[in-house]
């Protein structure tokens, strides 16, 4: 007798539920090879889990489809805060503006390094303090830097902020999909595993054969291993 394989895909899990899920349809209970205990189960746990995965494959697809949106935003509000240092700086260099100006964006008064916007958390903290203390500094009568202003600046890291929060929210979602279904698999498999059981006790017999072929019809998959492929073989050329 070939070996029997339980399913090790999604795809195949839910394959061999709904295989089992029409035999429930077709045959009145008393005729079914498994309980009626695992038939409401299995209409219960199908949908359920078909959901489940639907919802992941969507909320990956749907964060693949905006993750170029969100790199440019990224490059564009690091390249728009990036720029407003730099002018800063060399405005203080031409003597255009004091040292002490530096100050209001939380930098040392003789530190002329741009700061680092690598990560997303620098970039929010850096636009913050940047743009609350330009907009500071201007209400105090300073006269603002330009090319580009604090107010471009501004449109650009708060189109990066939302994109961020629209980018962890989905993260989030994804995550708790994950684990959700990593649960339901759990159970999936629990399932799978005695209805298939149960399904072979109810079959068991049957010659060999036939109650593979029975058992097919559930959904169950079997393998043959080397030499069992190597016999059915010989027996095919010599029938």
């Amino acid at each position: 007798m070939p070996y029997r394989r339980l399913p090790n895909t999604d795809a195949a899990r839910i394959r061999a539920m709904k295989t089992a899920f029409r035999k429930g349809q077709e045959l009145p209970p008393h005729k079914l090879a498994f309980s009626a205990k695992l038939l409401v189960e299995l209409r219960r746990l199908l949908p359920l889990f078909e959901n489940s995965l639907r919802h992941y494959r969507y909320s990956v697809d749907m964060q693949n489809s905006k993750s170029k949106d969100y790199s440019e935003t990224i490059r564009k509000a690091r390249m728009y805060l990036s720029h407003f240092i730099k002018v800063m700086n060399m405005a203080i260099a031409r003597g255009d503006q004091p040292v002490e100006i530096r100050t209001f964006y939380g930098m040392d008064i003789n530190d002329t390094s741009s700061p680092q916007l690598i990560s997303e958390n620098e970039l929010v903290n850096w636009g913050k303090k940047v743009i609350e203390g330009e907009e500071l500094r201007i209400r105090q009568g300073g006269n603002p830097i330009t090319n580009p202003t604090i107010a471009v600046v501004k449109v650009w890291h708060e189109n990066f902020l939302q994109a961020l929060h629209y980018n962890n929210v989905q993260a989030k979602r994804i995550c708790e999909f994950v684990e959700k279904n990593d649960s339901l698999r759990k159970e999936v498999d629990k399932l799978i595993l005695e209805l298939w059981n149960e399904v072979e006790s109810s079959h068991a017999v049957y010659t060999e054969d036939t109650r593979k072929m029975m058992n097919e019809e559930y959904g169950l998959v079997y393998f043959y291993r080397k030499n069992e492929r190597v016999r059915q073989l010989n027996l095919h050329f010599t029938s």
